[in-house]
């Protein structure tokens, strides 16, 4: 496999070859093709055959309830290892490590139209991070389509913030360059080659000894991730075809967010804090660290991409032949959760915001595509992580939807001789009481959602902890509106061409 060829391909039409372009189209249109079939052949069968629809049901949400147990698991395990590592002293752990004065951290912020009160958290915790400045360079990426405003609050940033690295350059990323979607993968792309050419070449420092570190602009680092981060990647074997991903946590603003929001927030933040758990499923996300010898190999991030922050892992997963891997750091960096001035306003960008992360089902095609291209991956690997990808994309699509919706079809299409069975008069009963019977998890989930909260809070009695709780109980319908519908409509958008652009999440803070 010729991987420059492939290596930056964002959706079909980037292909000269014919063959291969009908190919990769088809692979954009499956994730919508499974989800859109799933519902065609609910209504189907429940129409034609709904005792077997009835006992699919049954199964799915026994296995489902399963599932969720099994996570539940992974979460508290996850979140142990946050706290420990928290508390752990790194530099101490650090010191023990003769080659890690070598080491040096270039931090990537790419922004636009991002209130400066956000940058200046952000570079506030550069700042107060507990790690030799003169080894960090930073580089803040500001868009040129942002007009005066991007300069003035960069020029800002740089007084206030740029004596403290040993190195703090401003780029411009040049709007409607050719081959490229305005987003932050583009903006990220650009300001890396320039760090390439004006700091890491410039010292001539090998590239093997730079950690790059790629940080949303509302990102807050917490005191020790240097000193965590340059110890995972002292140690981890093969550390410069390595990721290294920490838990956000969706907390920068949590008090000004409304119920809703925290409620999703807090489940982002919990899905992730699960899947360090399970690090052969694990991919980037958001904010993240590599080895910037590994950012050169590939050619830095594609910038004709949405979900840049997932396919920066799979680039480099083609271009190592599948010799690359993520790590969990199980340490936490913070962000933004969604608020705006309004409740209607937050729950639209809720929905866009998971729109475009649910827009990732793109990169079913590109992995599926480069697996084809590859002979050397074993075929069991391309199956697990295929399989993989698949099926979250298709739960995220339509498990609540066959839960909380499509369980009752066999009842409404079945017809009087199923409505007279003794399993039509169950199966509303027995989905029920499962569903009642998860309400504990959410509880649970409430419960360990007042662990999280940051230290420095408002007045907080009593009842503000019963409302934080019981704020979970918004959780299952909003699932259909807020996580299952944008997922459905990106797949969608997938599968008829109707391609999206990078929306960047607006940033509110009081």
């Amino acid at each position: 496999m010729d991987i420059q060829q492939y290596m930056h391909v964002g959706r079909a039409s980037d292909l000269k070859n014919k063959r291969d372009r009908r190919l990769y189209r088809f692979l954009e249109m499956l994730p919508g093709i499974l989800a859109w079939g799933t519902f065609v052949l609910a209504f189907l069968l429940s129409w034609l055959v709904p005792v077997w629809v009835a006992f699919f049901m049954l199964a799915f949400v026994l296995y489902w309830l399963a599932r969720t147990v099994y996570f539940a698991f992974h979460l508290w395990a996850g979140y142990r290892q946050m706290r420990e590592n928290e508390q752990k002293d790194w530099r101490l752990e650090l010191e023990k490590i003769p080659d890690s004065k070598k080491l040096y951290h270039l931090v990537i912020v790419p922004t636009y139209r991002e209130p400066i009160e956000v940058l200046r958290a952000t570079f506030q915790s550069l700042k107060e991070s507990i790690y030799l400045k003169d080894r960090v360079f930073v580089v803040l990426g500001i868009e040129q389509r942002e007009g005066k405003e991007a300069k003035e609050k960069a020029a800002i940033i740089k007084k206030e913030f740029g004596d403290v690295f040993a190195k703090f350059q401003v780029t411009e990323h040049p709007d409607g360059l050719k081959g490229e979607i305005a987003g932050k993968g583009a903006n990220d792309s650009f300001a890396a080659r320039a760090a390439k050419k004006d700091i890491v070449d410039a010292l001539n420092i090998p590239y093997q000894n730079v950690i790059v570190s790629s940080l949303d602009a509302d990102t807050v680092l917490f005191p020790q991730y240097f000193l965590c981060l340059s110890w995972y990647y002292l140690t981890t074997p093969d550390p410069e075809r390595t990721s290294f991903q920490p838990i956000p946590l969706y907390l920068n603003n949590i008090w000004q967010a409304p119920p809703i929001s925290r409620v999703f927030a807090f489940s982002s933040t919990f899905w992730h804090t699960m899947n360090q758990q399970r690090p052969e499923k694990l991919i980037t996300f958001s904010s993240h660290a590599m080895s910037f010898k590994a950012l050169v190999d590939v050619d830095f991030r594609s910038p004709n991409v949405v979900n840049d922050d997932s396919h920066i892992f799979w680039q480099c997963f083609f271009k190592y032949q599948g010799r690359y891997k993520a790590q969990s750091l199980y340490y936490p960096v913070s962000m933004d959760a969604n608020a705006a001035k309004s409740v209607w306003t937050t729950l639209k960008n809720i929905y866009l915001q998971h729109r475009r992360w649910a827009y990732g089902s793109g990169e079913i095609a590109y992995v599926l595509f480069g697996f084809s291209k590859n002979k050397t991956i074993p075929l069991t690997r391309k199956f697990a992580l295929g399989l993989e990808l698949l099926e979250s994309h298709w739960s995220w699509a339509t498990a609540s939807l066959m839960i909380f919706a499509l369980g009752w079809l066999p009842l409404v299409l079945g017809g009087d001789a199923f409505s007279e069975t003794l399993l039509s008069y169950n199966l509303p009963r027995f989905v029920s009481n499962l569903l009642t019977f998860s309400m504990l998890g959410l509880i649970a989930t409430g419960v360990l959602s007042l662990y999280l909260l940051p230290q420095r809070r408002p007045s907080f009695g009593t009842m503000k902890a019963f409302w934080f709780v019981a704020q979970w109980f918004l959780l299952p319908l909003s699932m259909i509106f807020l996580m299952s519908l944008p997922a459905l409509e990106a797949q969608t958008r997938w599968m008829t061409g109707k391609y999206l652009g990078f929306w960047v999440t607006p940033k509110h803070r009081s």
